[in-house]
C-alpha cells in the first residue's frame, strides 16, 4: 500500500536543461592558421621588398630632384586605388583566400618599400644618412656584422647595454650580402619597415574582419611616415603591432573559459620581441597588458563573477605572458644584468626635447591627419563601452598621456622617461581609431544614402593619398641628408668630395689606420675626434661620442678624466707609462684634430636638463708627447693619425 501511495504521489517536474553552448572562438583565425600566415607573409614581404628595392636602385635618377617623389606618389596612388576598389566594391569575394592574402601582402609591402626606396634611390644611406642618431645605429650594425655574438657597439669586452636583437640579425643580413654593416643598413631597415604592415595585417585579422584589418593597417603605416617614426626601424615594428596585440590581450583577459595557449605565446612573444629590440616599448607594453588585465577583472567582478577565481585566472594568464617575455628579454639583457649594469650610473634618459615637454595633440584639425585623429578620439570615447577595439585604443591613448605626465614628474629626480618616443604610439592609436570611426559612419549613412560604396571609395582614396604626400614631405630633410652625407670612401651620393668637410677624409683615414697599425679593424682601439669614423669600420672606441649613448659599464666620466690625464703628461715616456697603467684598456690608435701647434680631442659631458644636454670640452695634446719611436704619425687632412706600436 505504501509503495502504491509513493508511486502515485506527484513528483516535481524538472524542466530539461538545454545543452550548453560552446563559447565562440576567441579569435577569427586558428593558431595554426595565424602562425602560418605570419611565417609565409614575413618571407613574402622580405623577398618582395628586396626585389622592389633592387628595381628602385636601377632608376639612377640624380639627387636633388623631385622626380623620385613624384614617382613615389604615383605608386602610392596606384596601390590605394586598387586596394580601395577591391575592398569598397567587393570585387574579391569569389577569389581564393590565398590570392586575397597575397594581394594584400603585396600591396602593403609595395607601399612601404616604394615610399622609401624610390625617394632614397640615389643614396646608399637610409633616412638621415650617417648624421644624428644614425651615427650610433651604423656603428652598432657595423659591430654586429663583424661578430657572431652580442657585443657593445663601442667598448671592447663589455656586455651590451642597448638591446642588440635587431642589430644582431642585421649583422647576419650584412654577412649574407657580403657587405659592410653601414652599407647593409639601408636595405635592412627598409625591409623591416616593409614586413611590419604585413605582420600587422595578420595580427589585426585575429580580432577584426579581413577588410577592417587592411583598413586598420594602412593608417598605422602612414602615421609613421608623417611623424618620421620610420627613421627608427628597430622600434617601428613594435609600435605598429601594439594595438592588435593589445586587443587580443583584452579578449584573452575577458574570456572566463579556457583560452588557447598560443594566444598567450603570441602576447608574450610580442613583449619579448620588444625586450630584445626596444626597452621602452617593453615597459610600456607590459604596463598596458597589466592595466587591461586589471580592467577586465574589475568589470568581470562587477558583473557578478567571484573575485577569487577571477584574480587567479587573470594572474595565471599574466604569469604565462610574463614568463615568455622574461626568457626572451634575457637573451639580450642577461649579460648586462649579470655584469652588474643595473647598479651603474645611467644618463641614457637625460634628454628633454621640445616634443617631450608638450603633450602630443595629433588631433588638432589643421590637416587631414589631424581630422582623422580627432575623429578617432571622438569614436574611441563614444564607443569604448561597446566596442573592444575602441576601449583598447582609448586606454592606450590615456597611458601615453600618463607616461608624458610621469616623465615630467621625473624631472624632479633629474631624469626623464623619454616621452617623445611615444608620439608615434598615440599617432597610430588615434589614426587607427579614426578609420574605425569612419567605417562606422559610412555604414550608418549607407542605410539612408546611396551609393555609399562610391562615397567611401572617394573618401578613402583622397584621405590616404593626402597622408602619403604629407609623409613624403615630412621626410624631405632626412632624404636630403642621406644624399649629402659622405660614404666610407669620402664621396657622397652627389659625387661630391669637399676637403673642407670631415667626411671627405673618411676613406683615407681608414686606409691610413689599417696601414699604420697592421691589424684588422677589430683589433684596434681608437680614440677619435671624428665621431663618424667608427660608423664605417668596426674599430673599438675608447670613448663614446656622447654620454647618453655610452654603456653604463664603461665608466664614461672616468674615461674622460683619463684622457685629460694623458694630455697632462710631461713627455712621451710619461704618456706611454700612463697609457700602460690605465685602468681601462688604452687606445692604440689616436685620431686627433690638428689646431695650429696642438692636437685636439673633444670630450663630451652630461649637462642635463639643458635643451642640448651635452657640453663639449677640447682636450689639447702637445704633439711632442707623441715624439717617441713607439708612435707613428701621419696627417690626413685636418686630422693626425697616430698609432702606438
Amino acid at each position: 500500500m505504501t509503495r502504491t501511495l509513493e508511486s502515485s504521489a506527484p513528483t516535481e517536474s524538472v524542466p530539461p536543461q538545454p545543452p550548453s553552448t560552446p563559447a565562440p572562438p576567441l579569435t577569427r583565425l586558428s593558431g595554426g592558421r595565424a602562425f602560418a600566415e605570419l611565417g609565409i607573409g614575413l618571407v613574402f614581404a622580405v623577398l618582395f621588398s628586396l626585389a622592389l628595392q633592387f628595381a628602385a636602385s636601377r632608376l639612377r635618377i640624380d639627387p636633388g630632384t623631385n622626380v623620385p617623389t613624384a614617382l613615389a606618389v604615383l605608386a602610392a596612388l596606384a596601390i590605394f586605388t586598387v586596394l580601395f576598389v577591391v575592398i569598397g566594391f567587393g570585387l574579391a569575394r569569389r577569389w581564393p583566400m590565398w590570392v586575397k592574402l597575397g594581394g594584400v601582402w603585396a600591396a602593403l609591402t609595395a607601399l612601404t618599400t616604394l615610399l622609401l626606396a624610390v625617394p632614397l634611390q640615389a643614396s646608399r644611406f637610409f633616412l638621415e644618412g650617417s648624421s644624428v642618431d644614425n651615427t650610433f645605429r651604423l656603428q652598432y650594425l657595423e659591430r654586429m656584422a663583424s661578430t657572431g655574438s652580442l657585443a657593445d657597439m663601442n667598448y671592447s669586452g663589455l656586455a651590451p647595454y642597448y638591446p642588440g636583437g635587431w642589430f644582431w640579425l642585421g649583422g647576419r643580413f650584412a654577412n649574407l650580402l657580403g657587405w659592410d654593416g653601414w652599407a647593409a643598413y639601408k636595405p635592412y631597415a627598409i625591409t623591416w619597415i616593409a614586413l611590419t604592415p604585413v605582420v600587422g595585417f595578420v595580427l589585426w585579422s585575429l580580432v577584426v574582419s579581413r577588410r577592417l584589418a587592411v583598413l586598420a593597417t594602412l593608417p598605422a603605416v602612414l602615421a609613421g611616415f608623417i611623424s618620421v617614426a620610420v627613421d627608427e626601424p628597430y622600434a617601428w615594428p613594435s609600435s605598429v603591432w601594439l594595438p592588435p596585440i593589445a586587443v587580443l590581450a583584452w579578449q584573452v583577459f575577458q574570456r572566463r573559459e579556457r583560452v588557447p595557449a598560443w594566444t598567450i605565446v603570441l602576447i608574450g612573444g610580442y613583449l619579448g620581441f620588444c625586450g630584445i629590440t626596444y626597452t621602452l616599448h617593453l615597459v610600456f607594453g607590459v604596463l598596458l597588458v597589466v592595466i587591461l588585465a586589471v580592467l577586465a577583472g574589475v568589470l568581470d567582478v562587477r558583473r557578478g563573477a567571484a573575485a577569487g577565481p577571477t584574480v587567479r585566472r587573470l594572474l595565471l594568464r599574466l604569469v604565462g605572458v610574463g614568463a615568455l617575455t622574461g626568457v626572451l628579454s634575457l637573451l639580450t639583457w642577461g649579460p648586462f644584468i649579470l655584469a652588474g649594469g643595473l647598479g651603474k650610473p645611467n644618463v641614457a634618459a637625460h634628454f628633454l626635447p621640445e616634443s617631450s615637454v608638450n603633450f602630443p595633440t595629433p588631433f588638432v584639425p589643421d590637416s587631414m591627419f589631424g581630422v582623422l585623429c580627432l575623429g578617432g578620439l571622438v569614436w574611441a570615447v563614444v564607443r569604448s563601452r561597446r566596442n573592444p577595439v575602441a576601449l583598447v585604443l582609448l586606454v592606450t591613448t590615456i597611458l601615453v598621456y600618463l607616461w608624458f605626465a610621469a616623465s615630467s614628474l621625473a624631472l624632479l629626480m633629474r631624469t626623464t622617461l623619454l616621452a617623445f618616443r611615444f608620439v608615434a604610439t598615440i599617432d597610430i592609436a588615434l589614426a587607427v581609431a579614426g578609420v574605425f570611426g569612419a567605417v562606422e559612419l559610412i555604414r550608418a549613412v549607407g542605410r539612408h544614402v546611396r551609393p555609399v560604396a562610391a562615397a567611401g571609395f572617394a573618401l578613402a582614396l583622397a584621405g590616404a593619398l593626402s597622408l602619403a604626400q604629407t609623409g613624403l614631405a615630412s621626410m624631405k630633410d632626412t632624404i636630403s641628408t642621406a644624399e649629402s652625407d659622405y660614404y666610407a670612401d669620402g664621396f657622397n651620393a652627389k659625387g661630391q668630395h669637399d676637403p673642407s668637410e670631415d667626411g671627405a677624409w673618411t676613406g683615407e683615414l681608414i686606409s691610413t689606420i689599417n696601414s699604420l697599425s697592421g691589424r684588422p679593424p677589430t683589433a684596434n682601439i681608437v680614440l677619435s675626434s671624428y665621431d663618424r669614423l667608427l660608423s664605417f669600420q668596426p674599430y673599438w672606441g675608447f670613448q663614446q661620442t656622447t654620454p647618453q649613448y655610452a654603456n653604463p659599464l664603461a665608466g664614461y666620466v672616468e674615461r674622460n678624466e683619463e684622457i685629460r690625464h694623458w694630455a697632462e703628461s710631461a713627455d712621451p715616456d710619461e704618456l706611454l707609462a700612463r697609457l700602460a697603467a690605465n685602468p681601462h684598456e688604452a687606445p692604440n690608435v689616436f685620431v686627433l684634430r690638428t689646431d695650429g701647434d696642438e692636437l685636439v680631442m673633444p670630450i663630451a659631458s652630461d649637462i642635463f636638463p639643458q635643451a642640448v644636454p651635452v657640453h663639449v670640452d677640447d682636450v689639447r695634446f702637445d704633439p711632442k708627447l707623441f715624439g717617441s719611436p713607439r708612435f707613428t704619425r701621419e696627417d690626413v687632412g685636418p686630422f693626425a693619425v697616430i698609432v702606438k706600436r
